[in-house]
């Protein structure tokens, strides 16, 4: 007969354990510096392998290089009673009582991490990881289907753990994210709030930001700049629409409607996915006899065209290379000038996350690899349409 253990899970304040026991299989942290994340997914893989396991099943640690990842090995060695693992320290695995085996490895040769079946994974630091990293483990978690704890500090925009971070705060499928800043682990009992005010006075603000309020900075490639698009941040408008902005989906993106009012402010957002029958029904509806300015680019023509024999305000725009730049540059002069105001949520994400780069061909603007900038689109659109005289929206 197996023998039974008793197990006591160790104390995890609640923001520690909401994000490593969600339903999410993808559960991705952006965590302050020492607010326990480390500790808190060091007992998520665990269990994982404890409950979970059997002989021949791998769990993987992985964090930026093999000695990163042997910090975490010691601790973990140092917190299971030693009758209930044997340990390789030449591999860096412990090998549970059950059999299951918790692999602690390096991201920095991303090649070595392809081949296995990995039942749960965590990443640590993940914004120091290499992106090829992330795509071995997942292609580990295949077969398997099984769930990664994404964690680490935020270090900029232009990294792949925090564009999957906005995909998993826009609410993508069996994604969870969370942020712990300072403040919350010091709440939770894991920090002191004297250190924490400490550092404050202690580092550059930018540093600060990052570190311990889990606040990326601006790292030059945001054409309208983060505190810029904060200092814009405020609650729908209640006055009457005087013009709409519709920029329409395309493949996986969103249809999405923006109105502003006679001062410039958002007063009406309206977003959604579905046919083009729907859609055309939709945005006459909301449209309600405003003029309003729809991307008539590409599969946009016929639907400009369904709508203009409807009602003759539908004016088109077509998005190409100098006029993206054109309306972008004039979103930017809008909100860097605070000349207009819109509210938080899928607006504002997608504003911190659109990127410009320059190329040969001139400046590119455009939201980051698998992220969205419809409502970017919608919204530089009808600043444009604002600032046009406004007896009729010209085409661009």
């Amino acid at each position: 007969m197996p023998a039974t253990i008793e197990y006591v899970r160790p104390h995890l304040y609640a923001k520690q354990a909401a994000f490593l026991f969600t339903p999410a299989r993808y559960s991705v942290v952006e965590a302050s510096t020492k607010s326990g994340k480390t500790v808190g997914c060091l007992v998520w893989l665990f269990e994982q392998a404890a409950i979970h396991g059997a002989a021949g099943r791998n769990y993987w640690w992985v964090a930026p290089i093999r000695d990163v990842s042997k910090i975490a090995f010691r601790r973990m060695k140092r917190a299971i009673p030693r009758e209930l693992y044997a340990a390789n320290e030449s591999e860096l695995t412990l090998t549970l009582a059950n059999g299951a085996v918790i692999w602690f490895k390096g991201a920095d040769h991303p090649d070595s991490l392809y081949g296995e079946d990995v039942y749960a994974a965590v990443i640590d630091e993940a914004t120091r990881c290499k992106a090829e990293a992330w795509h071995a483990v997942r292609s580990t978690l295949t077969a398997t289907r099984g769930p990664v704890r994404i964690i680490g500090n935020v270090k900029g925009r232009k990294n792949w753990a925090y564009q999957l971070a906005r995909r998993a705060e826009a609410g993508e499928q069996d994604m969870a994210y969370f942020k712990l800043t300072a403040y919350d682990a010091v709440e939770g009992g894991v920090l002191d709030a004297a250190e924490v005010d400490d550092a404050a006075r202690a580092l550059p603000p930018d540093v600060f930001r990052e570190l311990y309020l889990a606040e990326p900075s601006d790292d030059g490639g945001n054409p309208f700049g983060l505190a810029q698009i904060r200092a814009c941040l405020m609650p729908l408008s209640s006055r009457r629409p005087i013009l709409w902005a519709w920029d329409l989906a395309k493949s996986q993106d969103w249809t999405v409607g923006i109105a502003l009012d006679d001062r410039g402010d958002v007063c009406r957002f309206e977003r959604w996915q579905g046919p083009w029958e729907l859609t055309i029904g939709k945005i006459e509806a909301h449209t309600a006899g405003c003029d309003a300015l729809v991307d008539s680019t590409g599969v946009g023509d016929p639907v400009l065209e369904a709508l203009q024999a409807r009602n003759a305000g539908f004016e088109g725009f077509k998005f190409t290379s100098a006029s993206k730049q054109q309306i972008m540059e004039g979103l930017a002069v809008a909100i860097q000038s605070r000349a207009m105001h819109f509210p938080d949520g899928p607006i504002a994400r997608e504003l911190e996350s659109f990127e410009f780069a320059y190329t040969r061909t001139g400046v590119r603007y455009s939201a980051p690899p698998g992220l969205h900038d419809d409502c970017v689109c919608a919204l530089a659109m009808a600043r444009y349409a604002f600032a046009r005289p406004r007896a009729r929206l010209l085409v661009a």
